[in-house]
């Protein structure tokens, strides 16, 4: 059974034949390892199965055949719901990246599912002519043209894998409940840890830097400079990201506003006063170094919330767009005039 295809056309045969992989529906130790370390950035773009055709149980010629992106995440997921059961899972390349993000790229589109359904010799494997899409590849598929380059006809299954028994056991058909999309707090949850790691390989160099600039002063460099606004601004800027990245998936419903910059600024601003009358205004080198931190802080967790973006289901594209035609200057002259008044503060205190 062919796994790729040497002519240009998705509608021609493939060349060559090999043995379908069997895979089990119980994941391993390995498995969840693999999946807890994605799930806090690392590996992510390598974690990834090879595209293609594989059988769970004694898949025959009348098992269903279930379509998932080659993001291993994706993949485990999908099949550790078919204990049991009899079924072929068909991998399209996705370049490792989930069935929803690849389904907005266009790597878990129409033409890649032809091509792959073709590319494996689909229809010597099965009898019927149905394929079982994840609802959330629907942006990135269009059943009436797969129907017209291909003898496959889509069916869109649930929203998550879970219901997916329920769907198979009711002859393909998924009730209201389990086409409604939900971002409860445990979807966000599950979305913050990479959110968290990921901006860290950025904002550490720059905590660096801070704390190196804040033995600047009217006299000279100071190591009591790094002792005081050094350590003082690792805990401002550490507290933006977390502000951005942690405080405002998990309280997103509740906090005021529809654009996530604006959520992020507003947490940001609360964590900024927040600490400074934790810390006391005397603490600071003056007025100024507060009023750049008043800014800095706010810019930052901005920024760093509208990468949520992405991730939820409560954006649109062209909402995000034009929040960050919006934002994203805003944010970078807030950044730029913080960073300046701090330099200032430096030497005006």
């Amino acid at each position: 059974m062919s796994d790729c295809c040497c002519r240009p056309s998705p509608l021609e045969p493939c060349c060559s034949t090999r043995t379908v992989e069997r895979v089990g529906t119980r994941l391993s130790w390995r498995d969840r390892l693999g999946g807890w370390r994605v799930r806090w950035g690392f590996g992510r773009s390598r974690y990834r199965v090879e595209p293609g055709l594989y059988a769970v149980g004694d898949a025959g010629e009348s098992s269903p055949v279930l379509v998932t992106a080659s993001f291993k995440l994706s993949f485990d997921r999908l099949r550790s719901q078919l204990a049991g059961r009899d079924a072929w899972i068909l991998v399209l390349d996705t370049r490792g990246i989930n069935v929803w993000c690849a389904a907005g790229k266009g790597t878990f589109g129409t033409e890649e599912l032809v091509r792959r359904a073709n590319a494996v010799g689909l229809t010597e494997v099965v009898s019927h002519r149905t394929l079982v899409l994840p609802q959330l590849g629907a942006p990135g598929v269009a059943a009436h043209e797969v129907r017209r380059l291909s003898p496959w006809r889509v069916k869109f299954g649930p929203v998550r894998a879970e219901d997916l028994p329920a769907f198979l056991d009711a002859g393909l058909r998924a009730s209201p409940a389990t086409r409604r999309v939900r971002f409860e707090l445990a979807d966000r949850l599950a979305v913050v840890p990479v959110d968290l790691v990921q901006p860290l390989k950025v904002l550490l160099p720059v905590m660096g830097a801070f704390l190196v600039l804040s033995g600047l002063g009217p006299g000279g460099y100071s190591l009591d400079g790094i002792r005081g606004a050094g350590v003082r601004s690792a805990l401002l800027l550490f507290s933006a990201h977390l502000a951005g990245a942690v405080f405002t998936p998990i309280l997103l419903p509740w906090i005021p506003g529809r654009a996530f910059a604006f959520k992020g600024a507003l947490l940001g601003a609360i964590a900024a006063l927040g600490i400074a009358a934790l810390l006391g205004p005397a603490s600071f080198d003056g007025r100024l170094e507060i009023m750049a931190w008043l800014l800095l802080v706010p810019a930052i967790a901005s920024f760093l919330a509208m990468n949520f973006t992405g991730a939820s289901t409560f954006t649109s594209l062209s909402g995000v767009r034009r929040e960050m035609r919006v934002a994203v200057p805003l944010q970078a002259v807030a950044a730029g005039l913080g960073l300046l008044l701090w330099l200032v503060a430096r030497f005006v205190q």
